[in-house]
């Protein structure tokens, strides 16, 4: 009997136990977890789960009871060291292995450690453990520093002052948050949304250090001047964890480097899903690395499709989409955005709090959008960036069919 083993118990691998037997796949499946919980959604850690409103229990991505209904063995708190290819075993911390025939690497990735240290008080947010730890620090009152303004930096903010933190601050050496997806002028936006809410935001300084002192902590920045904190959440990146498959000659470079069906280079019966994945997008003509929980989703799809169907395979070609709730707005991004895309804004319903940036390359073809507060817009987009033709659309013609869109909500409410 085939023998599928997954690497990786977070959304990427259990969604791929889930798709192979969806794809009718009757082999047997082993999913390895380092952590010795069951497996659980991410998103919520940084946000919910933080916040309070809901609990570890209701984050579950797999009890045992569903596991064993789809006769998938949990191998749980006991990680993976390394791959012996020659006699297709992973290796695993207490000295055991397990064989496979197909093996999928859904290792995710882990925060980027802080370079000024790690003394009590200093937290990153990757894990549930992390995110527990975390809203005790929260709750125990005191100063709050987020150290970058990613998507895990504002919405940590934001969940602070939601749970009654009244003195929170957010830096970042970039001039405007959300940088890596955002172009200046949106980005600011954004800023200035964390300022109104009562977020102090310290952007195009740096931190040069943190330390402890006997009342908590002091973070120094590069202008000179020094932030009290209790607390310290330190928000600067992801890691690929593809450490450990050194030695095991599974090319990896920032990923497990993979074809555009999402198998390894080297080896055929080597697949990777999610965050630890680089693959060759046949649409951009390049190897992409994305971090975003709908891509893990859908990658997983397609390599148990693989992995099920060798005579039948299919390239991965995703549409990017990513979320992020800040207060009470909710950020969607579909596409390529930000940088120095040209791009439009069209106002929503209520311009303050709703609207769309739409995004076009060189030859005003639509790629990409950014909408807040507006669902219809963002359905749009992402159907027109999914059209079965592949016929790409142009700005103009998005930007009438979202304006469209805005006249019809206009309508309905009177």
């Amino acid at each position: 009997m085939a023998r599928t083993v997954i690497v990786g118990a977070s959304v990427g691998g259990v969604r791929t136990a889930q798709a192979l037997r969806a794809a009718g796949y009757d082999g047997e499946i082993v999913l390895i977890g380092d952590e010795d919980v069951p497996p659980y959604d991410k998103p919520p850690l940084s946000k919910a789960l933080l916040a309070g409103t809901t609990t570890a229990d209701r984050i579950g991505l797999l009890r045992a009871n569903a596991a064993a209904e789809a006769r998938v063995e949990l191998a749980l708190g006991n990680a993976a060291t390394g791959v012996d290819r020659e006699h297709r075993q992973v290796l695993l911390t207490d000295g055991t292995s397990q064989f496979y025939d197909d093996l999928v690497i859904a290792t995710g990735a882990r925060a980027r450690p802080s370079p000024w240290g790690t003394p009590p008080g200093v937290h990153v947010l990757r894990s549930l453990a992390d995110a527990e730890a975390l809203g005790v620090a929260l709750r125990a009152g005191g100063p709050l520093v987020v150290i970058g303004a990613g998507f895990i930096g504002a919405e940590v903010a934001a969940t602070a002052l939601g749970i009654g933190l009244d003195n929170v601050s957010v830096v970042d050496p970039v001039p405007v948050p959300l940088s890596r997806v955002l172009n200046p002028d949106v980005a600011a936006v954004f800023g200035a949304l964390h300022t109104t809410r009562g977020v102090h935001t310290r952007f195009g300084v740096g931190v040069t250090d943190v330390k402890e002192t006997g009342d908590g902590l002091e973070v120094y920045l590069d202008d000179g001047s020094v932030l009290p904190a209790a607390t310290v959440v330190v928000g600067i990146g992801a890691v690929p964890n593809d450490d450990w498959l050194a030695g095991s000659g599974i090319p990896t470079d920032d990923g497990v480097l993979c074809d555009s069906h999402c198998r390894s280079i080297e080896d055929p019966h080597i697949w990777a899903v999610g965050d630890v994945a680089r693959w060759w997008h046949p649409r951009y003509g390049r190897s992409v690395r994305l971090e975003h929980w709908t891509n893990a989703v859908e990658q997983a799809v397609c390599v148990a499709h693989n992995i099920t169907h060798p005579e039948a395979l299919r390239d991965h070609t995703p549409v990017e989409y990513v979320w992020s709730d800040q207060y009470d707005w909710k950020v969607q991004l579909v596409g390529r955005t930000g940088g120095e895309i040209a791009h439009v804004r069209v106002d929503g319903a209520d311009p303050e709090r709703s609207f769309a940036v739409l995004y076009a390359d060189e030859s005003d073809r639509f790629i990409g959008a950014l909408t807040v507060n507006w669902p219809k817009a963002l359905i749009t987009c992402r159907r027109l960036l999914n059209r079965a033709d592949a016929v790409p659309s142009s700005l103009p013609e998005v930007r009438a069919l979202v304006d469209d869109v805005r006249r019809a909500a206009r309508m309905g409410a009177r």
